[in-house]
């Protein structure tokens, strides 16, 4: 245990978990998004649900879906600026029973068109987890340079990825495939021990069974 998991985040807001917890997850769906987000759908369940307004849970998701830092003044004020900056917003409170009190469901919709549905959970301390993107179970805490691939589960799609890295002098810490069916859809997931360069990036989108690539920086 080190002292920033005793003494907490520095945050705008009374709890590490309702309020910089859900600034944290707003900020990495954003990063996942890859683009500037126009609409948010978000639905908080369990503790999320009951306390949100007392907490600043809404307030501080909307901040993270701009940009903004936990320890951002704005947070206090993000629904407003979300609305001049023409960012639709809609919340809801779900009964529906989750496997961690706080859970949120953000469907995003960016400029360019693109759509993403991720579910979130704040693990205490201003610690989360990213655990579904668009249907896919996904482990990202946001600590830790990550890489995502989005491809068509086929083999030599994990050699071909690592070969690329290790040839860029990138150091791979862990690395978690998840696939919706043998030969279907998969995400790997890969953190790093430094940032991908952007040709390594290309590199690796380019490979013919790759839909998508998203690299996210720790928060």
């Amino acid at each position: 245990m080190s002292i920033f998991d005793i003494v907490g985040p520095v945050m705008i807001g009374p709890s590490s978990s309702h309020t910089a917890g859900a600034a944290r997850i707003g900020l990495m769906a954003r990063k996942i998004l890859t683009d500037e987000p126009i609409r948010a759908d978000i639905t908080v369940y369990g503790s999320f649900a009951k306390t949100y307004k007392g907490h600043g849970t809404d307030k501080a998701l909307v901040a993270g879906l701009l940009g903004f830092s936990a320890d951002d003044i704005r947070l206090r004020s993000s629904f407003e600026i979300a609305k001049e900056k023409g960012m639709t917003v809609t919340l809801t409170r779900s009964e529906e029973e989750t496997d961690h009190p706080n859970t949120v469901r953000i469907k995003l919709e960016g400029k360019t068109g693109i759509v993403m549905e991720i579910v979130g959970v704040s693990l205490g301390g201003g610690r989360i987890e990213i655990r579904e993107i668009n249907s896919f179970h996904v482990e990202i805490t946001g600590e830790e340079y990550t890489l995502l691939t989005f491809h068509h589960d086929q083999p030599g799609i994990i050699a071909k990825v690592t070969t690329i890295m290790a040839l860029g002098a990138i150091n791979v810490s862990t690395m978690r495939v998840f696939r919706s069916a043998k030969n279907a859809n998969a995400v790997m997931i890969i953190c790093t021990d430094s940032p991908i360069p952007s040709d390594l990036e290309t590199e690796i989108c380019n490979i013919s069974a790759i839909q998508s690539v998203i690299a996210l920086s720790p928060l």
